[in-house]
């Protein structure tokens, strides 16, 4: 498979792609600074230099269909000490312009990295976090409302703890708050795109008894 990752140096998609490429697949790693290429390169990957926040739809879908991706992640974020100005810009809106450009490409597939409890945002507050949470929440209910093939991760909070290999999900916000390794998150991630399994599912996940591969299955 042909997949591009935006946000293709966090350490989610560095991971994602180390495995992926491992496997044979063509790894993208869409990343605004060039400088960041030779990471994405010794992790397997290739760089897709591009500006989501400064990117068209059709700039962007013309990248995707150049390079015939067949599906692709959404694994950007501010970060921390952004403001609350860039978590919209780039959490809510890169993911938007992601899969506006993934359907105008033709790729069907797309996997959000998103945050668990994004829903319970008070949308009356200019805090960061609850900024970050609205952008969250708003960018996988306009994916909910497309066209394509979702499957939307809701992890707990991440840590860079070696994987486990086993987790804990539910669709139906059942997991409770808890914690899991960035690097089982990468795992998931990595799945999905090429099993084709949680098509059409929003799940929360945390470090847990099930392995992965099991709990995909099962949802």
């Amino acid at each position: 498979m042909k997949i591009a990752i935006a946000g293709g140096h966090g350490q989610i998609a560095l991971i994602a792609t180390r495995l992926l490429a491992a496997e044979g697949n063509e790894v993208w790693g869409i990343i605004r600074d060039a400088s960041q290429s030779s990471d994405i390169e010794e992790a397997g990957g290739q760089a897709l230099v591009l500006d989501l926040e400064q990117s068209s739809v059709e700039a962007l879908a013309g990248e995707l269909s150049s390079r015939g991706i067949d599906a692709v992640a959404f694994a950007a974020g501010a970060g921390p000490g952004s403001t609350a100005e860039r978590k919209l810009t780039v959490d809510r809106d890169g993911a938007v312009l992601l899969a506006s450009a993934a359907e105008a490409a033709g790729v069907s597939r797309y996997v959000m990295v998103s945050a668990m409890a994004a829903d319970s945002f008070d949308p009356a507050s200019d805090d960061v976090f609850q900024v970050y949470l609205r952008a969250k929440s708003e960018a996988d209910a306009a994916l909910r409302a497309s066209s394509l093939d979702y499957t939307i991760v809701r992890p707990g909070g991440l840590t860079d703890d070696h994987a486990t290999g086993t987790v804990q999900v539910a669709v139906d916000g059942s997991t409770g708050r808890g914690t899991i390794p960035r690097a089982d998150v990468a795992w998931i991630v990595a799945r999905l795109l090429t099993s084709g399994e949680g098509i059409g599912t929003q799940f929360e996940v945390i470090s847990g008894n099930v392995p992965i591969a099991d709990a995909l299955r099962s949802l």
